[in-house]
């Protein structure tokens, strides 16, 4: 019925081929007669060849009849595989989804997956091609000679390329259409092989799909999962050329014989299309009059499983007869031959050449080879081999290996008993067979690698069996323990080596555990059990599971329970209440792999029907052996293997295998020990499953733990872990990842353990480990690699199911009898909140101390190895950071899923577990990643005062690609000051990195969060005052750490093409799984380092490589970043509330204390913080009330002390008035009020709170971009309300005040409402905060704010420069009040100290002190007013300076800063600062020539028009960057205005002529640009000698306008006039923005000699630099001399020449101007001839001509110039008169103009 079939490709290669092969009915005369007719004849000439077709049809009719059971060759094609699937791969999947539904008749080829393709194979991918299909149009005429598979190649490989051979063929037309396609994963109606039914089978009516057994190219390494016996009979060819009589049209029937009767013909052959599904004999196809035919036919039989030594293959060669003869037969046999299939026992397979018996074989010729000469037998051409044939078997059956099959025979043997045994040439008897088994065991090491792979499962079965039973030969028990040991440690070594790619994640081979887990199985029980259970299993029904290539473990783990490992089944409904139940529930249900455990099916495929119970190993009763075996020695377990009882009764001996391998390993030999150990984790994963087998099979689940096992056991297991902790410690140096994998596998089995045997046991042999470690570590070189291997350990054994039970949670800690504090208790200080005995109960539970670790075992381990690690002491550990943390991090997760421990109650005790990691993060502050530095990344103890706007000035770093390195989110705008540490934390840390930080805070907060109330309160009342202050720098850290980020920024990162990681889910599991090694991490550790984001190494993940790296983005879908959105918000308002209500625990405690002072500014601080960061609405509600009730209660906190805390909180508050939110708002609103009613109820006025809020308001008008004006006058309207309507204050100035404030307030919002309208255009927005800077130069605290604004904005542009410039301003401001305060020797006396930077620095002078006093409440008291305040300040503008590359004022900065720096002693900084001016200087001699800074370009801007409002007709300087062009600058304003103004209305002037406004459009707007450069006086350029010096400190400027006389711009050279304009400007650039107003211009106009004179300087000065240029460069040189003397352009300066020296001036004022202009040219000339010697040097051999060329011209130009230059104007050399009103006849002839 079939008509499609799967093909299953291990191997894809370019050259596979599917040939289709057409037979016909066997009839008279060759293949080229019978194809005659389907070549010539068509259909469209049937009515002509009627009668022919007629005569053809009865033809067939007759031989159809007579020949129909006999097939000839006809034709055959080929189709090339990889044409299909290359055509058909580069289209998508979709349209393969569309077209597979066809029908349902495909002829499909499938790749199995398996992990060693060979290099090359890419290009045939069989997996994903598009579905095709195909029409054959016509076949290939078979020929008569060529039919063997050689010839067949020949063909196929003329096929691949183009050759003549294959036209040669003649061709037969026929149609085949065929679909070929992928198969799908499951395909329905599918016959195995055995054409057995393979499920999904739906309908049994169904036309089925048969699969087609597989020939792979190369060994398959995969066990048999199935029962399979096939043989594979190929008939090669025969040649019967010498044997007489009619033997022409030969056949071979091949039939499979049981005996000699030919009744014993067995129905094993499977048929062909048309016929039955198993046949008896099948014939080959016949070719006509051939006497040595050649065969192609494969025969395909289903044996038996039981063979004997009389079943063989009988071949019968038949002559038949084509013609219809009387008397003549159809079939006549002319030959017989046989191959007998066993021989010794094996099967015989591979390639015979057999002699042919003309006569039918005698009685009993079965069991001997055709080779033996039987007397009295007729054999074809004197009993030579004639007839080649090949026997293939593919059996689960016959291993067809001479070792595998020795042993498996010796074993059989000794289970039937059945002595003596004839095997090859020696006789098996009692008293050998022991020597030829261990001998035979012992030689399985060379047993070939394919069949011991698909044996392994009988084989290692077998080989545990003979442990669990060691035979009894004469009543002598044989133990072969040791050697079955050995054979196993090299077999499974063997195979782990000889399969490298076939291993999961923690490099375990995937066909040993499967092995373990799907079929081992402890044997037996007693008979009596078993008949009492019939055919049943203590835990339910078997499961068989047949395995696919795969290893059928699970390929990840189930998020939903990857938090918590568990030791148990993971598929369980509920959660086991202890780990008996646990076993049990392991034994009664299958399980699935946890990918590292003993977790397994009952008793898996090959599990016997029914289980028999063990006796006491040492009772020898006797009882009938429970045989486990088919019909056949070693068949698979799935034929229905159930337990026999055997024939005879005898003596069986019994061990429990967990013991014997315990014993073995401790006992074995140095290489059987190393095997083992090579692959520890198989012998630990059999012994815990043994072991809980045999607490199932012997009802000892419910003993005590320590009555389960005998104490020989446990003394081998602890030798064991004692030996195997040695070699962990002493190895690790040589192989390390053999170590790894060993220390892995200990710890399972210590973790598996616990469910199992005693658990104080377990924690002796923890403790073990821990000491060989420990003291190997004393004297380990590289003692990170062995700390690693002990926190793979710690973190496995804490993985337990039952964690927190082992670490006995509830009981509570009493002090030991004589106290031993921990390290920490006691260097703490002295407490200084509790007056009473330090509580040492609690001390205990807060710290590692003795009674906590005696205590909580496993946490205790897993703390202290956490504190360890972040001792600041540790070096190069980074790895062991994240390692250690993340553990940590999994358990607490684990915890938090689990819903035994969801009870608040019980999660309290198990905080209790992990109280102490408060201490060690708190200890490890320095260390943690510092989130509250967002933009630079300083280490959290050096603390650098800046304001909360210009912060990110100093960054040079993009902050996306920082962030991006760091591993973090985006940063956000906002930025909050950073805080001080104590000085003893002033030290060098090595710092984590930002995601391992947050890892730890994360734990920090869930033991916060989760610990008793009563015990945190207690604790923190023991804390000294450094410690708390460190709690709350911790708790501003965990608030700007889980700061919500908001959706956009997750947005942002999910398109950066910073790969995060390729496969997150994959890394959780290792994370959980703890499969990390140290040389992964090690890798992973440098990828995170490096500069590309998540680059991971091409040498370890060969499918990245850095070139694909940009292109691959982590791109989430909408709802994915929505969620992750989500969650991390809900992060960030969970965090802060536990941050809130640490905080109300601290205060609570310090409340009464002496210092509490210093602890209360600290919690306002976090309090504030918390408040600057993005928070939900939920948060800041009790944000506010904890804010309101501090400064009710302690309002001298805020107007006493420092004013720091005053003016951010008016900041926040302020912010928060402006929320969207209405209730934010109104909690804002009211907390502003009382602030003020407070600091008014103190001294009957606020003008505290009344300054701070107006510089808050201006700071964040300046700052912030999403600031809602509307939103904040509503609050401040709440804010009036209160004022006016409360009743206590409403007689008092209160109210009036409020509405004075509320005014001021107003009015900043007006300009703000005005800064938003310019927001676009940058030059108005500075203005704009300049003019309001201006307006508050009375109130220096509001100018320094809006200087410091206006600062932030030009960093945000790039303007470096002009940043700098207002951080000078601020300093200089600074500097005025603090010179008012006092007279200090090192501080500026003043602006003046700040001339050498900028002369626009005086402007900062003081308002006289009548208008304003610097002592006054509220005012100068900002953080900035201070000494520590300008030295921020300086620090910065220097930072600006050096960013935009001004390194002269960096030095100047550094002048005025050096001597503060002296003063306070502050030698670090100086230090870092004379290291910044080295820098500064080399980077000065480096760039020299100036090109590599370019300071800026310059433009005169006019405005001309009505719609400019303020602007018309006012004229600026812009300074634009550098290179800037004035097509830039113009489409630039072009654009902005137009968008402003409408298109049409906006015209730019081109030309650069004075504007006349009458004759302009009033109705548009016009801008006129004009380049302009520095222009110096000539006594200023003494002083302007570096390019620096002359882009410094600009006020003047200069554009030329060509002109003539009567109005064209450009004339002839005696007409060219010139128009110099120099414009001056009100400051000097750079200043503290880009464009400055003109306040002066002044006109020059040159006449046409000066122009010449100035043109012919122009071009000598040319020349000289090209001639002088250090290196020189010939090419710049040529093009300049070619410029000068070339023909073409020497009419330049010869016409020059001509038109003004030809005749001398009759206008005596032009007398010294024409002398100029001689001198000129004859510099000019003397000037090219240098340039001339200089070419001549420079040049090669092939430019000698060119330079000929230009001294011909350059003579040329010489003698035409020569008498115009020597002749001289008599006047000018008569003698001198003493007369000065000539000497200045420059000026005079120059006409200038000033304006101003």
């Amino acid at each position: 019925m079939a008509r499609s079939a799967i093909f299953s490709i291990t191997y894809p290669s370019p050259d596979i081929f599917l040939v289709i092969k057409l037979e016909k009915v066997l009839q008279q005369g060759d293949i080229g007669e019978c194809c005659e007719p389907y070549m010539i004849l068509k259909e469209s000439d049937a009515a002509k060849n009627k009668e022919k077709l007629e005569k053809l049809k009865n033809q067939a009719e007759q031989f159809c009849t007579r020949l129909g059971r006999y097939r000839m060759p006809f034709a055959w094609t080929a189709i090339h595989l990889v044409n299909i699937v290359n055509c058909a791969g580069s289209l998508e999947k979709d349209s393969f989804d569309a077209d597979s539904d066809r029908k349902g008749t495909w002829n499909e080829k499938k790749r199995k997956q398996y992990e060693r393709m060979s290099v090359g194979d890419e290009m045939c991918n069989f997996t994903s091609f598009r579905p095709a299909t195909l029409t054959v149009p016509n076949f290939f005429k078979q020929e008569g000679d060529r039919l063997s598979d050689e010839d067949l190649y020949k063909f196929l490989a003329d096929m691949r390329r183009p050759s003549s051979a294959l036209r040669r063929l003649r061709q037969v037309t026929a149609q085949l259409k065929i679909d070929i396609s992928p198969a799908p994963e499951s395909p329905h109606y599918c016959l195995s092989p055995e054409l057995l039914h393979v499920k999904p089978y739906p309908d049994p009516r169904v036309r089925p799909t048969k699969e087609v057994l597989e020939f792979p190219s190369r060994e398959v390494y995969v066990p048999y999962t199935t029962y399979r016996n096939l043989l594979y009979v190929y008939p090669h060819n025969l040649n019967f050329n010498s044997r007489q009589g009619s033997v022409r049209n030969i056949t071979v029937k091949v039939q499979f014989m049981a005996g000699e009767d030919p009744s014993q013909a067995m129905p094993v052959i499977f048929g062909k299309s048309s016929c039955g599904e198993f046949l008896k004999e099948t014939y080959s196809a016949v070719v006509y009059h051939n006497r040595s035919p050649e065969f192609y036919e494969e025969i395909k039989m289903k044996i038996p499983p039981n063979l004997t030594d009389n079943h063989h293959l009988l071949f019968t060669f038949y002559h038949v007869s084509c013609q219809q003869k009387q008397n003549t037969l159809l079939e006549t046999p002319v030959g017989y031959t046989w191959i007998p299939l066993m021989q010794h026992g094996r099967i015989r397979t591979g390639p015979f050449s057999l002699p042919v018996s003309v006569e039918k074989p005698p009685p009993s010729y079965s069991v001997l080879t055709p080779d033996v000469q039987l007397p009295g037998m007729k054999w074809v051409d004197n009993h030579k081999s004639v007839f080649s044939v090949q026997v293939v078997a593919v059996s689960s059956v016959h291993t067809q290996d001479p070792y595998l099959d020795k042993f498996f025979i010796l074993v059989n043997v000794l289970e039937e008993y059945s002595f003596p045994f004839r095997m090859k040439d020696v006789i098996i008897t009692e008293n050998n067979v022991e020597t030829e088994l261990k001998t035979s065991i012992a030689n399985l090491k060379y047993a070939s690698m394919e069949p011991l792979v698909k044996f392994c499962h009988r084989l290692l079965s077998k080989l545990i069996l003979l442990i669990i039973h060691p035979p009894i030969i004469n009543g002598q028990i044989v133990n072969l323990g040791r050697a079955v040991f050995e054979a196993m440690a090299l077999m499974v070594n063997q195979i782990h080596k000889s399969l490298e790619g076939n291993q999961d994640q923690h490099g375990h081979n995937n066909l040993l555990a499967s092995y373990i887990h799907y079929v081992f199985h402890l044997p037996d029980m007693d008979q009596g059990m078993l008949n009492m259970m019939g055919s049943q299993h203590h835990g339910g029904p078997i499961q068989y599971a047949t395995l696919s290539r795969a290893t059928g473990r699970p390929s990840s783990l189930n998020l939903s329970r990857s938090k918590s490992i568990s030791n148990s089944n993971p598929d369980l409904a509920t959660t086991p209440v202890s780990p008996d139940e646990e076993v049990q529930k392991i034994i009664a249900t299958k399980g699935i792999d946890r990918s590292h455990s003993w977790v397994n099916s009952a008793y898996a495929p090959g599990g016997p029907k029914a289980v028999l119970r063990r006796n006491h190993p040492n009772s020898s009763c006797d009882l009938k052996q429970a045989c486990e075996r088919s019909p056949n020695r070693a068949s698979c377990y799935i034929e229905g293997s159930a337990f026999t009882s055997s024939a005879q009764t005898r003596p069986t001996a019994r061990k429990l295998l967990h013991e014997d391998l315990a014993l073995q390993w401790v006992v074995s030999s140095s290489n059987v020990r190393e095997a083992a150990l090579h692959q520890a984790w198989f012998f630990f994963q059999l012994m815990v499953k043994s072991m809980a087998h045999h607490l199932y099979l012997s009802d000892k689940i419910n003993t005590p733990r320590k009555m389960r096992f005998p104490d020989r056991f446990v003394d081998d297991i602890n030798a064991l872990i004692c030996t195997i902790s040695t070699d962990i410690a002493g190895q690790y140096q040589k192989d390390l990842e053999l170590i790894e994998r060993l220390n892995t596998s200990v710890a399972f089995f210590l973790n598996d353990l616990f469910s199992l045997v005693d658990r104080g046991f377990v924690f002796n042999l923890i403790r073990s480990y821990y000491k060989q470690i420990n003291t190997k570590l004393l004297t380990a070189q590289n003692p990170n690699t062995l700390i690693a291997l002990r926190m793979d350990f710690i973190r496995i054994i804490c993985s337990h199911e039952h964690y927190v039970t082992l670490n006995l949670p509830c009981s509570t800690l009493s002090p030991p009898a004589s106290p031993s504090p921990s390290v920490s208790s006691s260097t703490s200080q002295s407490s200084a909140f509790s007056s009473h005995v330090q509580d040492q109960k609690i001390a205990n539970m807060f710290e590692l101390s003795v009674p906590f670790r005696q205590q909580h075992f496993p946490s205790g381990l897993l703390l202290t190895e956490l504190a360890l690690i972040l001792e600041p002491d540790s070096e190069g550990v980074f790895f062991l950071h994240k390692k250690m943390i993340s553990a940590v991090h999994n358990l607490l997760c684990s915890h938090d899923s689990d819903p035994r421990y969801m009870d608040p109650e019980v999660k309290a005790h198990v905080a209790q577990l992990y109280l102490p990691l408060i201490g060690i993060v708190m200890d490890a502050l320095p260390q943690l990643y510092d989130f509250t530095e967002q933009y630079s990344q300083r280490s959290r103890h050096t603390c650098v005062i800046a304001s909360d706007s210009d912060s990110e000035n100093s960054s040079t770093i993009n902050q996306s690609v920082a962030m991006a390195i760091a591993g973090s989110p985006l940063p956000h705008g906002y930025k909050p000051a950073a805080f001080q540490l104590p000085a003893a934390a002033a030290r060098q840390y090595s710092t984590l990195s930002a995601e391992t930080s947050r890892t730890l805070l994360i734990c920090l907060l869930w033991v916060l969060k989760n610990a008793d109330e009563d015990s945190l309160q207690s604790w923190a009342a023991d804390l000294s005052v450094m410690q708390i202050n460190r709690l709350l720098d911790l708790l501003y850290l965990c608030v700007s750490c889980f700061e919500y980020k908001g959706k956009k920024a997750f947005e942002r990162i999910n398109s950066l093409t910073f790969k995060k990681s390729l496969d997150m889910k994959a890394r959780l599991e290792e994370a959980i799984l703890g499969t990390i090694g140290a040389r992964q991490e090690m890798v992973r550790r440098c990828r995170e380092r490096s500069p590309y984001g998540n680059q991971e190494n091409v040498r370890w993940r060969k499918n990245i490589t850095h070139w694909k790296q940009t292109t691959d983005k982590v791109d989430k879908t909408k709802a994915e970043v929505e969620h992750e959105a989500l969650v991390d918000g809900n992060l960030a308002t969970e965090t802060n509330l536990v941050v809130l209500d640490t905080l109300e625990i601290i205060v609570q405690t310090v409340i009464l204390s002496e210092s509490k002072d210093s602890v209360l500014g600290g919690v306002l601080k976090v309090l504030l913080h918390s408040m600057g960061c993005n928070q939900s609405a939920v948060f800041l509600q009790h944000c506010f009330a904890t804010q309101r009730a501090l400064v009710l209660k302690f309002p001298e906190l805020l107007f006493e002390e420092d004013t720091e805390i005053c003016a951010d909180l008016c900041l926040r508050l302020l912010r928060h008035c402006s929320s969207s939110v209405g209730s934010i708002r109104a909690h804002a609103s009211a907390s502003l009020f009382l602030l003020m009613r407070q600091n008014f109820e103190i001294g009957n006025n606020f003008a505290r709170v009344k300054m701070q809020v107006t510089m808050s308001l201006s700071s964040l008008v300046g700052t912030s971009q999403n600031f809602n004006e509307e939103y904040l006058r509503r609050s401040l309207k709440t804010i009036l309300t209160y004022a006016e309507e409360g009743l206590e204050l409403r007689d008092t100035t209160f109210p009036e005040q409020v509405q004075d404030m509320l005014f001021n307030l107003h009015m900043i919002l007006t300009d703000t409402v005005k800064m938003k309208e310019h927001q676009e255009d940058p030059e108005m927005l500075i203005d704009l905060m300049y003019r309001i800077a201006k307006g508050y130069q009375n109130s220096p605290d509001l100018r320094l704010t809006w200087l410091q604004n206006m600062a932030a904005k030009h960093s945000e542009r790039g303007n470096h420069a002009e940043a700098a410039q207002c951080l000078v301003h601020s300093a200089a401001l600074v500097a005025e009040y603090l010179n008012m305060l006092e007279d200090c020797r090192h501080l500026p006396v003043g602006c003046v100290s700040f001339q050498g930077i900028s002369s626009n620095v005086l402007e900062e002078s003081a308002v006289s002190d009548d208008i304003l006093s610097p002592d006054e409440e509220g005012i100068c008291s900002g953080k900035y007013f201070t000494e520590a305040g300008l030295i921020g300040l300086l620090e910065q503008a220097a930072a600006s300076f050096t960013m935009g590359g001004l390194y002269e004022a960096v030095n100047e900065v550094y002048k005025i800063l050096i001597p503060i720096l002296e003063a306070n002693r502050d030698f670090k900084k100086l230090a870092s600062i004379h290291g910044k001016l080295q820098d500064a200087f080399s980077k000065i001699t480096n760039q020299n020539s100036g090109w590599e800074r370019m300071f800026g370009t310059y433009f005169r801007v006019g405005f001309y028009g009505s719609k400019f409002g303020d602007l018309d007709e006012q004229e600026f300087v812009y300074k634009e960057p550098s290179i800037t062009k004035l097509a830039e600058i113009s489409h630039r304003l072009e654009e902005f205005y137009a968008e402003r103004f409408g298109d049409d209305t906006v015209e730019i002037i081109k030309d650069s002529n004075p504007v006349d406004k009458a004759k302009l459009d009033p109705n548009k707007a016009y801008i006129q640009l004009t380049y302009v450069e520095p222009y110096f006086d000539t006594y200023e350029m003494k002083d302007r000698i570096t390019y620096f010096d002359k882009n410094y400190n600009l006020r003047n400027f200069m554009f030329c306008t060509p002109f003539t006389l009567d109005g064209r711009a450009h004339g002839d050279l005696h007409e060219q006039f010139k128009r110099k304009t120099i414009l001056t400007t009100s400051h000097a650039f750079p200043y503290i923005k880009t464009r400055i107003n003109v306040i002066q211009k002044e006109e020059i106009i040159l006449i046409p000699i000066e122009v010449a004179i100035e043109d012919m300087q122009k071009k000598t000065q040319e020349l000289a630099f090209a001639t002088h240029q250090d290196p020189a460069d010939a090419k710049m040189l040529q093009m300049v001399l070619q410029g000068c003397v070339g023909t073409t352009v020497n009419q330049g300066p010869l016409e020059v020449a001509q038109v003004f020296l030809a005749d001398i001036p009759d206008d005596p004022k032009l007398f010294r101007h024409h002398n100029k202009l001689r001198l000129c040219f004859k510099d000019f000339t003397k000037r090219c001839e240098d340039a001339l010697r200089k070419n001549k040097t420079l040049i090669g051999p092939d430019q000698k001509e060119y330079h000929r060329e230009l001294e011909k011209n350059y003579h040329r130009l010489k003698e035409a110039l020569s008498p115009l230059i020597n002749r001289k104007i008599p006047q000018l050399y008569k003698a001198l008169i003493p007369h000065t009103s000539q000497r200045n006849s420059f000026n005079r002839s120059s006409l200038r103009k000033v304006e101003s």
